[in-house]
């Protein structure tokens, strides 16, 4: 039951982090001149700024690293095995 707090905990910590991190960057990516378009396949999304995609791509970072270190935590079981 420990393990699994611990890794609702990590969870929770990335995902508001992830939140918290999204908040500043549309806060500071407003009125950026530059502006980029992606092309996804065939769909070329509308401009954005170079800094609003290079923070969503650290905000999506932040949000799988926690995420996976989440899933991948040793459960309590597996801790307590001697060799």
């Amino acid at each position: 039951m420990d393990s699994l707090l611990a890794r609702l905990r990590l969870l929770l910590w990335s995902f508001g982090g992830g939140a918290l991190l999204m908040l500043l960057l549309c806060l500071g990516a407003q009125n950026l001149q530059q502006r980029h378009q992606l092309q996804v396949g065939s769909v070329r999304l509308v401009p954005l700024p170079t800094g609003f995609l290079v923070g969503i791509s650290l905000v999506l970072g932040v949000i799988s690293g926690g995420s996976t270190a989440a899933v991948l935590m040793p459960t309590q079981q597996e801790t307590n095995l001697d060799p």
